[in-house]
């Protein structure tokens, strides 16, 4: 089953309290609208997803102790992104000092900003062409780095601010560079 988008412009345009509320009101459904406003509904992922997220997740977290850089988010986390949609990454970091530039308020809803740091990992039921275009977003919202990991084709894209996709088949270890310093993502249960 794939994602289900509703252009709603037409016959209703959602505040974003509104959107908030909504989406509070329906924790059941996995819910985010992409900057032209139009709300999708996004199914469950299977076990297999679910693994190799937590997986992502713990590796990414570990090292965010450690280092003690910033804040980790897991896919539950919604951001309202500048340009105007509200998204859900897989796993995603922001900066320390930007999270604790957020007031209270702020932080308690959808973020208002778009993380630094973003993976996208590719279910069985995602489509590919629509996580791209969900990539090609954060970075017009101001991502610097992003991981599109695709276990089905063992691929992982990588985008980053003013450079053209980078594509690696295979990797068994992904560094962070300089944005994440001294973070390597294993790849050993992802690929498995």
């Amino acid at each position: 089953m794939s994602s289900f988008i509703l252009d709603l412009k037409p016959f209703l345009s959602l505040t974003d309290d509104q959107y908030y509320e909504l989406c509070r009101k329906h924790p059941d459904l996995k819910l985010e609208r992409n900057s032209s406003g139009q709300l999708i509904i996004i199914p469950p992922t299977g076990g297999e997803t679910g693994r190799k997220n937590a997986d992502i997740i713990s590796q990414l977290v570990v090292w965010n102790k450690k280092k003690k850089l910033g804040v980790v988010f897991d896919s539950s986390t919604e951001f309202k992104l500048p340009l105007g949609g509200d998204r859900s990454p897989d796993a995603a970091w922001i900066k320390l000092e930007r999270w604790r530039s957020l007031r209270d308020e702020a932080k308690k809803k959808f973020p208002p900003l778009c993380p630094d740091f973003i993976i996208e990992l590719r279910s069985e039921s995602d489509s590919l062409k629509e996580l791209r275009a969900k990539m090609q977003e954060y970075l017009e919202n101001g991502m610097a780095l992003g991981w599109l990991i695709d276990p089905q084709n063992q691929q992982v894209e990588i985008y980053k601010q003013n450079q053209d996709v980078e594509t690696i088949t295979s990797p068994q270890t992904l560094s962070g560079g300089e944005i994440l310093p001294e973070f390597i993502l294993d790849f050993a249960e992802i690929w498995n």
